[in-house]
């Protein structure tokens, strides 16, 4: 049986974001995952946790500057500093939100950098992090990202992201497979999934074109792809990482089934 975790940062926005951990433990979710805690204190943020019954599954590492269009420093030579003090205050959170993993985007490719040089600063930073982590018993997600919503995004497509996890040579590297993503970019999500399957350490999903519920509402065949998932022995949590069409409530007849 699939396991779904709700993404506070795309679902429940009818309210605040701390109402949101109640919102989603009323609906029937037994874990979250959102994009960023750094805006409140990790103490409130355990207390709605455990309030709530709720076990947070993912959240990112410091995006740069988000309103400015930073989605990730990873590539970027030039902010290799501000990548790697991100790694400390995600591993601050981590550790008090009780969190096993966390992920690192990549981020969008600095104008004037040869590709060489970002794949360096890239694996660097991806090593330096894996490092920084491994030594709390966490691991570190790497995900592609399609590029007709984010545009120039470093990371793409599932050869590159497990491309770069195998010449990080870290252990505690993972592919973070967003299907909504995927689909956009390459399709063959059931075969991927099930040959990279030891290399995916969390899924997210949505549906396209418009990024809402996993139902009969976009181009994925949901109720195959979470047999599927369960068929060839995937454990761990579904993200939830969708824009509901509606109101969250709304839109959550797809999951009444699996509860």
């Amino acid at each position: 049986m699939p396991k779904f975790a709700a993404n506070l940062s795309m679902m429940f926005t009818e309210v605040p974001f701390l109402e949101r951990f109640g919102a989603a433990a009323r609906a029937g979710f037994r874990a979250v995952e959102f994009l960023f805690p750094y805006d409140y204190p990790p103490g409130q943020l355990r207390e709605l946790l455990e309030q709530h019954g709720l076990e947070l599954v993912l959240f990112n590492l410091p995006p740069g500057d988000w309103a400015a269009g930073d989605r990730g420093l990873a590539c970027d030579p030039a902010r290799v500093n501000e990548c790697r003090d991100g790694v400390g205050a995600a591993l601050e959170y981590a550790k008090a939100l009780g969190v096993g993993q966390v992920h690192m985007m990549a981020g969008v490719r600095p104008r004037g950098v040869n590709d060489d040089a970002m794949r360096d600063t890239y694996l660097a930073n991806v090593q330096f992090a894996a490092r920084e982590l491994a030594a709390h018993g966490l691991r570190l997600m790497l995900e592609a990202i399609n590029t007709r919503d984010v545009p120039g995004f470093y990371l793409n497509t599932s050869r590159q992201a497990l491309d770069l996890i195998h010449y990080a040579g870290e252990p505690n590297v993972f592919f973070q497979y967003d299907v909504y993503h995927m689909q956009i970019m390459e399709g063959d999500l059931a075969a991927t999934i099930r040959k990279h399957l030891a290399t995916i350490g969390h899924i997210q999903v949505a549906n396209p074109p418009l990024r809402h519920e996993p139902a009969d509402t976009g181009e994925i065949n949901f109720p195959f792809l979470f047999r599927w998932l369960d068929d060839i022995g995937y454990a761990g949590w579904i993200g939830c990482e969708y824009r509901p069409k509606r109101t969250t409530e709304e839109g959550l007849g797809w999951m009444r089934e699996y509860l």
